[in-house]
């Protein structure tokens, strides 16, 4: 695969994170930047070792049968990852759980850290679904370690600025990024 599809892929499931982090700075009088910088390294780190750990899955997944059942199978998986993915984001953009909005003094490290460990189950699967395309997992890494620390920045300040309201747009985004990935792949990869 090349760039741009690592960076539909990894924007994709970022844009859940840029919503969760909309919402915890709509809550903040003042955004800390000691404290942003620590959620923004753990949630990166969480990130990076869920997309290693799926990566890792999937090639364990892989050593069993042919190399063409592998590589087909492998390729309808990351497909329908990604369309699940896709599926769970429209899902939270509809269901729009609203925030109530109070202010809190500082910035949750630990509700940081309890959404990190959600998020980085999706990653985890779409971990696998690189694995299965064979993907370079160091450009892959590299690739969510700045987009993430784009979207944590960028989620914190716009629901600072301008409260939650963005966050049901940044799912239908998501999902929409996560098909067409998908719809790339079953193009690209199993037609031809």
């Amino acid at each position: 695969m090349n760039w741009m599809e690592n960076v539909l892929i990894v924007t994709g499931i970022s844009l859940d994170i840029f919503a969760a982090m909309e919402c915890q700075g709509s809550l903040v009088a003042k955004i800390d930047k000691k404290a942003l910088t620590v959620i923004c390294g753990l949630i990166v780190a969480w990130q990076m070792a869920a997309l290693t750990i799926g990566n890792y899955l999937s090639n364990l997944l892989c050593r069993y049968g042919t190399k063409h059942d592998e590589t087909v199978i492998g390729l309808v998986l990351a497909s329908v990852i990604f369309f699940c993915l896709g599926v769970r984001l429209i899902i939270k953009a509809v269901r729009n759980e609203h925030v109530h909005e109070h202010l809190e003094e500082k910035l949750g490290i630990c509700r940081s850290v309890r959404m990190a460990a959600v998020t980085s189950l999706y990653t985890l699967l779409t971990g696998i679904a690189i694995g299965f395309l064979g993907n370079d997992l160091i450009t892959m890494l590299i690739t969510v370690l700045c987009l993430t620390v784009a979207v944590v920045i960028a989620g914190m300040y716009t629901g600072y600025r301008l409260g939650s309201i963005h966050k049901a747009k940044a799912y239908i985004g998501g999902a929409l990024l996560l098909w067409i990935a998908g719809i790339d792949v079953i193009v690209r990869h199993i037609m031809y």
